[in-house]
């Protein structure tokens, strides 16, 4: 058998066609076959470009099943290039089982860096990052977003979330309820002709997109600062979890951690998640 090809992981502009690389034109241009996330999307950059190669939709829904035959194609020779709609692969898109199984088979997984909303966002946010998390899309229902805020309360770092316009006001709205009303960064349409990056509190930035009616891609960087440690139980489900065990009901619960800035709602929804989960 000769020499095996390679996978590499391919960034793709998020909106501005300027920002395609030389690099990125040069190697979808010489492999086999580019792996897409959605054909037509993929189809504007090779017209752009002036690229040819055979592409294939490789999407959540597939990758399971066409993972094992790719990674067949480059241990027999052939290189193979993966990219999403937008941004690097992986990061929020399909493509993690195919670089599993091809670093398992031992083919050599190369990655072609380029733009990423996440640290476009956290470049221009203003917020700290050293530290930071990306949690993807928050989840769909309240309790399970109830919750994920909550692990967010005791700081220190900043988190960076993906939201559809539909959804964005409201989410801004819970975590100012649930945090503390903490600093953000906004990033709308970022790259594109309209982009916008908003500051300020998640209930002004809010109101802001409210009044003019929120349009395009979001990404949102959430910055808590990190809390002083007055005592062992500064994880909020933690403290819950202690107080309904010595007795305590909801409503006390609430107003005992009113003036750590938890609201009502949230210690509502964490109780009743945590009764759920013990019964």
């Amino acid at each position: 058998m000769g020499r095996a090809g390679r996978l590499y992981v391919v960034a793709t502009p998020i909106g501005n066609l300027g920002d395609l690389s030389p690099r990125v034109i040069e190697v979808l241009k010489s492999v086999a076959v580019v792996a897409a996330e959605d054909t037509r999307v993929t189809r504007r950059i090779f017209s752009h470009a002036g690229i040819e190669t055979r592409m294939l939709s490789y999407r959540d829904e597939n990758e399971a099943k066409l993972a094992p035959s790719l990674v067949r194609r480059m241990e027999e020779g052939e290189s193979v290039a993966l990219v999403s709609d937008a941004g690097t692969p992986c990061v929020s898109d399909p493509g993690y089982r195919l670089v599993r199984a091809a670093a398992a088979a031992g083919v050599e997984v190369v990655a072609v860096p380029g733009p990423s909303a996440v640290v476009a966002l956290l470049s221009v946010s203003g917020l700290p990052s050293d530290r930071f998390a990306f949690e993807g899309f928050p989840p769909s229902t309240r309790k399970a977003r109830t919750a994920l805020l909550a692990s967010l309360a005791n700081g220190g770092s900043t988190t960076v979330f993906y939201e559809s316009p539909r959804r964005v006001v409201d989410f801004l709205r819970e975590i100012a309820a649930a945090l503390g009303d903490p600093e953000v960064a906004i990033g709308r349409e970022l790259t594109k002709l309209h982009e916008e990056v908003l500051r300020g509190t998640a209930s002004a930035v809010a109101a802001a997109i409210a009044e003019r009616g929120p349009r395009g891609e979001f990404a949102i960087a959430v910055y808590v600062p990190k809390r002083a440690t007055t005592d062992s139980a500064t994880d909020p489900a933690e403290e819950i979890r202690a107080l309904i065990a010595s007795g305590m009901s909801a409503r006390d619960i609430a107003a005992k951690l009113k003036p750590r800035g938890v609201s009502r709602r949230v210690v509502y929804d964490l109780v009743e998640t945590l009764r759920s989960s013990e019964d």
